[in-house]
């Protein structure tokens, strides 16, 4: 049987994730410890102690996600598990730099300030309330496709997460995105909403926030994973350095290509998926893609108790 790790993105958090996993786990403690240091802060005690509110603020979700994603993995290697024991790891969104922290590419620390930079820029790139994200359910990804390119009108909005057969997210210019959200109707989705997101994330308005991950991928050392990630943007296996930086930088404003991603893992083998960090959604998502897949949602110690029964 073939697994693959996987790592949760943003929507994923909650308040006092990873809690359990660093009171069990002095390895996972240290994680926690380690990307506070490297923050200059304590992001540990917002994401235990703090609001919900607060959490949500990219800047503070996407380093959180990240160190409950690497404190859940510490947990599994103190229980004999490894990166090694899976084919491939992939994450949605932030998600892929927990992946490649979990693959040794990059250092705990580095992807803590990574994240950090990267929820800024993608916050600061786009006034609030000139940008907005909705889920499409009930469409094809190439349908929601031909929805965003229809209710752009010389705006932007495009086709930004293929999560699975039945949904896909549009993301844009707020009234191109509305617009986008009757078209929809109109081509029998069975559900348009907007999302409560701060941002229009994955779309061309990202592009200050590319540039800003340009200038910081520059000057950290990317190694060559130890499992091969299967990124956003490509739905398919890198492990050039030089190529996930590249990649890296392009899955701001581009697509993630998850549905993809999970086709092409399941094409190569892959049977059972772990999602390492919080909540289930990935899970979801698989089940829906991969029908004949096995999942697991690994957070809490009594997720790793359960792999020895």
């Amino acid at each position: 049987m073939s697994r693959a790790f996987v790592f949760p993105g943003q929507g994923a958090q909650t308040i006092g994730m990873g809690r359990a996993l660093a009171t069990a786990f002095p390895a996972a403690q240290a994680v926690f410890d380690e990307v506070d240091a490297a923050l200059g802060e304590k992001l540990s005690s917002l994401i235990w102690d703090g609001t919900i509110e607060d959490l949500t603020l990219t800047a503070n979700a996407q380093p959180a996600l990240m160190a409950t994603s690497l404190a859940a993995l510490r947990a599994l290697e103190a229980e004999g598990f490894t990166i090694s024991d899976a084919a491939f790891v992939a994450g949605h969104s932030l998600g892929e730099y927990s992946a490649l922290a979990a693959a040794g590419a990059l250092s705990v620390a580095d992807t803590a300030r990574l994240l950090r930079i990267r929820g800024r820029a993608m916050q600061e790139a786009v006034p609030v309330g000139q940008g907005a994200m909705a889920a499409l359910l009930g469409l094809d990804f190439a349908t929601a496709a031909e929805v965003a390119t229809e209710a752009a009108q010389g705006e932007i909005c495009q086709a930004a997460n293929d999560n699975d057969p039945g949904q896909v997210v549009v993301s844009g210019h707020r009234a191109a995105v509305e617009r986008a959200l009757d078209i929809a109707k109109a081509r029998g989705a069975k559900r348009a909403m907007l999302l409560p997101v701060s941002a229009p994330f994955h779309c061309a308005l990202m592009q200050p926030a590319a540039e800003a991950m340009a200038e910081a991928l520059a000057n950290v050392v990317i190694q060559r994973p130890a499992v091969p990630l299967v990124a956003n943007v490509r739905a398919e296996a890198v492990t050039d350095p030089d190529t996930i930086r590249a990649l890296l930088i392009e899955q701001v404003t581009g697509s993630v290509r998850w549905r993809e991603s999970v086709v092409w893992m399941a094409a190569q083998g892959v049977s059972e998926f772990w999602e390492i960090g919080a909540g289930k959604a990935l899970s979801g998502m698989i089940k829906r893609i991969a029908r004949d897949s096995t999942t697991r949602a690994i957070g809490s110690p009594e997720d790793i108790a359960a792999l020895r029964s």
